[in-house]
């Protein structure tokens, strides 16, 4: 079978994204509860992983790593926040009850606009591997075995952070309680900083790909969601919001995002 062009590639994985996000939605009018839209998220990286491996003519056996690699983050995660979001139905995420409170005008218009966004979102993420599974060098380079380091301890960091929560969130009944053991001592958002780490770890990867620079848009597009966007800022509005004075001091003696060492 001749190659695939690029071009149909990157259609076929929109068109695929498209298609995962539009389910969803209709999904979440279905049964009232926006919160649906982080399982797919998280669990839409894997099959266009194995779309982009397919379809691309690159080294096979880098083509079937970055695949598994994708996909084996995306899986942990989906199941991770699939068991968190239905534990809760049909009680919504407060993210999103917020947002629906902002465009109560019309919610279902306003959340497809905000579903489709996020398949944007995925699909700007996922240049670095359409980049790396079009690299044809039949061996892996250091700057590969650099960043797959780098991949692994995001990987190991972002698994410990949510099982630390989840173990607190199981363990404790108090609202205003704050998790603070484990990496949550040293950041308030260690899960962020892992997961910003990944595509930092997969920009890398792709840097030896011909046009591999150009894969720093994903990282920085992750940064800027993680810091400026939906991340950090809502999380830390709804925190305060939820549990006063406690959580402000919270912030005063915790990174934010890089752990650190804390203030007394």
């Amino acid at each position: 079978m001749p190659p695939f062009e690029p071009w149909l590639i990157i259609s076929a994985s929109a068109a695929l994204l498209a298609a995962l996000f539009l389910l969803t939605w209709r999904l979440s009018v279905k049964l009232d509860n926006y919160s649906f839209v982080d399982v797919t998220w998280a669990l839409s990286f894997a099959p266009v992983a194995i779309l982009l491996a397919c379809m691309s003519d690159g080294w096979l056996p880098r083509r079937i790593a970055i695949a598994t690699l994708v996909g084996a983050w995306s899986l942990r995660l989906g199941l991770y926040l699939w068991k968190r979001v239905a534990s809760h139905h049909p009680q919504e995420d407060v993210r999103y009850a917020v947002l629906r409170e902002k465009w109560k005008a019309n919610p279902p218009k306003a959340f497809l606009y905000f579903f489709l966004a996020q398949a944007v979102l995925v699909w700007l993420l996922m240049l670095p591997v359409f980049l790396i599974t079009q690299q044809p060098a039949t061996n892996f380079h250091w700057l590969e075995i650099a960043g797959l380091a780098l991949w692994f301890i995001a990987l190991l960091g972002e698994g410990i952070a949510d099982a630390q929560l989840a173990r607190f969130k199981g363990t404790n009944t108090d609202p205003k309680a704050i998790c603070q053991v484990g990496l949550w001592r040293f950041s308030r958002h260690p899960n962020y900083f892992f997961q910003s780490l990944l595509w930092w770890g997969l920009f890398l990867m792709a840097l030896p790909a011909p046009w591999g620079w150009t894969a720093v848009i994903a990282p920085a597009a992750m940064l800027h969601f993680l810091l400026n966007v939906t991340g950090i800022p809502l999380t830390e509005k709804l925190s305060v919001e939820k549990r006063g004075d406690v959580y402000r001091e919270y912030q005063r003696t915790t990174s934010a995002f890089v752990p650190w060492f804390r203030k007394v």
